[in-house]
């Protein structure tokens, strides 16, 4: 005999249990020095300014 539940799980715990089963939105911010969207806290991949500062040449690249 497999593993069976007793009690049937009600919908208040299932759906108590899923809510970290969420995806959240991506959060962009605007670069400093080109006003293009980027994720917080990483050189921008448009001109790779971060926090003021040229870390490495886009044309390079």
């Amino acid at each position: 005999m497999g593993a069976l539940p007793k009690r049937r799980i009600s919908s208040g715990r299932r759906d108590r249990r899923r809510t970290h089963d969420k995806l959240s939105p991506i959060k962009l911010v605007e670069c400093d020095t080109c006003a293009e969207l980027k994720l917080p806290h990483r050189v921008c991949p448009n001109c790779g300014h971060y926090r003021g500062r040229q870390i490495f040449d886009v044309d390079e690249i």
